[in-house]
């Protein structure tokens, strides 16, 4: 067999879209992929992103947010940015692989002036499936 693919998913923050990602590598892809997740600006993992992913069978309620620093020069074969904001300020990858930005709306800024629970989690679940359909893909999808 191969060796696994290491991938790192990076955010801003690694609270929510990067953590998704990272959860539903792990349980999709574990036996042909490696994962991490880290962000730019580490901030406290996002309650909500860990009710959504319990829904779909996936417990990240033990996860924490992490810098790259915290890596420890691990080296990667993708760097998949989720967010804009992390894919500008992304910094060089030399001798860490390919980065390759496939950007997910941001739950919590369009969850903030909802009115009920059911409303609040609706973008968190619509982009734990979008992340979830593009995880399916990996490692072939990266490919391209």
């Amino acid at each position: 067999m191969p060796d696994k693919k290491r991938i790192l998913f990076l955010c801003t923050g690694n609270s929510c879209r990067s953590q998704m990602a990272e959860g539903l590598a792990r349980h999709l892809k574990g036996e042909v992929l490696e994962v991490y997740s880290a962000g730019t600006s580490p901030q406290k993992l996002n309650s909500d992103a860990v009710i959504v992913m319990r829904e779909v069978g996936i417990d990240i309620s033990s996860h924490k947010a992490k810098s790259i620093d915290d890596l420890g020069g691990l080296k990667f074969d993708y760097v998949i940015t989720v967010c804009d904001d992390a894919n500008e300020s992304c910094p060089l990858w030399p001798g860490r692989g390919k980065v390759v930005h496939r950007g997910f709306d941001d739950p919590p800024r369009l969850a903030a002036r909802a009115a009920s629970e059911t409303e609040r989690l609706a973008p968190y679940r619509r982009v734990r499936d979008e992340i979830k359909a593009f995880v399916q893909t990996l490692p072939e999808g990266l490919e391209l």
